[in-house]
């Protein structure tokens, strides 16, 4: 049975910035993408070890509330000083409830000796596709964006971390990118644009 993107998808997330900017994306495929708050979908608990597993928790959760076909994207920042940290806790490391202000100072704090050339980062992007809650076959994909982390937050537009995140052939963060520059470049536009290269029209 080929991938086919059905004309509605639920994304496995509450995520306001995540919804807006994956819907933009796939909105000129002519896919409609709908929160899974729609379905009044409880948050499932992330207890995978791995971008992957989790994804594939969240997918299948939403697949399950919504009976409609789910994609769920599992992201975060590897900081290589940080030995690949906040990775899967990216959303939580400041501790539950946290807010992107409270992580971005915490990464902050974890990085004020670390000089400019060890600052090294990558967003990473795990995309799941699942048809139906039981698909044996989901379809995966990844995104990864290489940059830095700045000193100070910069910028207004983005989410999550993207103050923070150096854009070196812009030289700016992610959060001072227009809009439809950040979906070009980003760990995400990457990991969609995959998605739709591997499903059949």
């Amino acid at each position: 049975m080929p991938h086919l993107l059905a004309p509605h998808i639920v994304l496995a997330s509450g995520n306001p910035g995540k919804v807006r900017e994956i819907g933009q994306l796939l909105a000129e495929h002519a896919v409609q993408v709908l929160p899974q708050s729609d379905f009044d979908t409880p948050d499932i608990e992330e207890t995978g070890l791995t971008f992957v597993e989790n994804a594939i928790l969240k997918a299948r959760n939403a697949a399950t509330h919504s009976g409609l076909p789910a994609l769920a994207d599992d992201s975060g920042l590897e900081v290589d000083a940080l030995n690949g940290a906040p990775g899967i806790y990216s959303a939580r490391y400041a501790g539950e409830g946290c807010t992107d202000a409270d992580n971005n100072a915490k990464l902050l704090d974890a990085l004020q000796d670390v000089p400019e050339a060890q600052r090294t980062a990558r967003f990473q992007c795990l995309l799941v596709y699942l048809r139906h809650p039981d698909d044996p076959t989901p379809l995966i994909v990844q995104g990864t964006w290489e940059g830095r982390i700045l000193t100070a937050p910069s910028g207004a537009n983005g989410f999550g971390y993207d103050p923070l995140f150096y854009v070196p052939e812009y030289d700016c963060s992610s959060a001072d990118l227009p809009a439809d520059t950040k979906n070009r470049l980003s760990h995400r536009g990457q990991a969609l644009r995959l998605l739709l290269a591997a499903v059949t029209h």
